[in-house]
């Protein structure tokens, strides 16, 4: 017989199935005996009777979560007997036959409540167990029909889905890089990738015009509520487009995916506003549009932001850096001032970001395909010559062979989630997230390598000073 999801038990009612999961719970009524049955689809009530003797005995030995396989008969439960705020709750199944496929000891903590306010290490060292709770499988059930809606969307634009290395070089992009000794090379080092930025400049190069990749990217910046080591985003971008088209192109995948979704947008289109006008009226460049109303029905109140100074004093320098990135384009009208490197502090930039009810949900701009543009930003923050074909070198050489204009965003995949679940924490929309320390849900890690290992990859650990 072919397992039945319990989510599709109510179509089965009269029939005989045979159903896999956990056991929720169990209640001993004297003569009978009440199993909650679970599997990733939903919950369905299971009755045990004394008709057959050996299977009650059986059930009756039964704990939370064992792990069983069941047979029985869908039933209609009375009317008087329906439970109306569960989706099985107008059936039960009578159990014809058991079979314990694995016993379970009894978990650190409950997994058939809410588990957000359990200490976080012990969370994290039993996660598959939180996982099983109902918000959380929720959550992470969530996150695959996003990740997924995007994608169907973005093929029905004629973008390409291609994958990037995640062994690269060490590029300056805002944040420390985790860095990857190679054995073959001893001394020389790779990094892991903080976006896959420069690889999908390069595909517009490459003539593919539209792409994008459900992509991983690791930053070794400290922990926070909605940051992490490592994250997941969903990365863009596009060849004969200007601002408004990458803008336009977001907004309707957006829109279309979470109202798909079920959830409501506060406004529509999405309203714009400079950085300036950020900061004057909000203290901030990410902000929160919602009424306390909005806030209780769960609606998105997304807004964009653009026109941002391309460049800032770095505190410790003195030196002006970028504050996004340096592959972007200054806007036109600040142009000339790019490529002769005055007027700095009030150039601004293509960039634009996505918010959403008070979090930075994405991030983008158009990028400078002239080498000319790309130069200058180099020049601006105070790269030699030298340093700059060392840091970009091969960026330049590809932008001399016929580069399209370009652009695109990322849209953090977590963050995302977190708008739409209401939850505060990355941790509760990750499925194995890092701890708040920066160590890895149940791994031991990051961990002590032997000798053998470090002597292999030429490395030596010298205890800091």
């Amino acid at each position: 017989m072919q397992r039945t999801w319990i989510g599709e038990t109510v179509e089965h009612v009269g029939e005989e199935v045979l159903v896999c999961g956990w056991i929720h719970t169990r209640r001993d009524m004297g003569k009978l005996i009440f199993l909650d049955l679970r599997d990733r689809t939903g919950i369905v009530q299971v009755v045990c009777t004394p008709e057959k003797k050996e299977l009650l005995e059986q059930a009756g030995g039964l704990r939370s979560e064992y792990v069983v396989r069941l047979r029985g008969k869908v039933n209609a439960r009375p009317p008087k007997q329906v439970n109306a705020a569960t989706p099985m709750g107008s059936v039960e199944i009578e159990a014809l036959s058991l079979e314990i496929l694995n016993e379970a000891k009894t978990p650190p903590f409950a997994v058939d409540a809410d588990t957000s306010g359990i200490n976080e290490d012990l969370r994290m060292t039993y996660r598959y167990l939180d996982l099983r709770s109902e918000r959380l499988q929720k959550n992470i059930a969530l996150r695959s029909m996003f990740v997924q809606a995007c994608r169907s969307f973005l093929f029905s634009q004629r973008f390409l889905e291609i994958e990037t290395p995640l062994l690269t070089k060490a590029t300056p992009e805002g944040s420390r890089d985790f860095i990857v000794p190679s054995r073959l090379q001893p001394g020389k080092f790779f990094a892991l990738p903080q976006s896959p930025q420069q690889y999908k400049q390069l595909l517009m190069v490459a003539g593919f015009e539209r792409y994008f990749q459900t992509a991983r990217a690791l930053r070794d910046e400290d922990p926070r509520a909605d940051r992490g080591f490592e994250h997941t985003q969903i990365d863009i971008e596009m060849s004969f487009v200007d601002r408004n088209d990458v803008m336009q192109t977001v907004e309707n995948m957006i829109t279309t995916v979470v109202e798909g979704l079920g959830f409501t947008i506060k406004e529509k289109p999405f309203p714009r506003i400079t950085y300036k006008e950020s900061m004057a009226k909000h203290g901030a460049d990410k902000f929160d549009l919602r009424t306390e109303e909005d806030k209780k029905n769960g609606i998105l109140a997304y807004a964009w932001v653009i026109d941002f100074p391309f460049f800032e004093k770095d505190s410790e320098s003195g030196r002006w850096t970028f504050t996004h990135n340096p592959f972007s384009a200054p806007l036109p009208e600040f142009l000339d001032d790019h490529l002769a490197g005055r007027n700095i502090e009030n150039i601004l930039t293509t960039q634009y970001d996505l918010v959403c009810n008070g979090y930075e949900s994405g991030g983008g701009s158009i990028r400078a395909h002239d080498p000319e543009v790309l130069r200058a930003t180099y020049k601006i923050m105070g790269y030699s010559e030298e340093e700059i074909e060392a840091s970009v070198g091969h960026m330049l050489k590809a932008f001399g062979f016929g580069t399209p204009p370009h652009g695109g965003i990322a849209l953090g995949v977590e963050r995302n989630l977190m708008n739409l679940t209401g939850e505060s924490y990355l941790r509760e929309v990750q499925a194995f997230p890092m701890t708040a320390s920066g160590r890895t849900a149940v791994m031991d890690a990051p961990s002590v390598l032997s000798e053998v290992v470090l002597r292999e990859a030429g490395i030596r650990v010298e205890k800091k000073a």
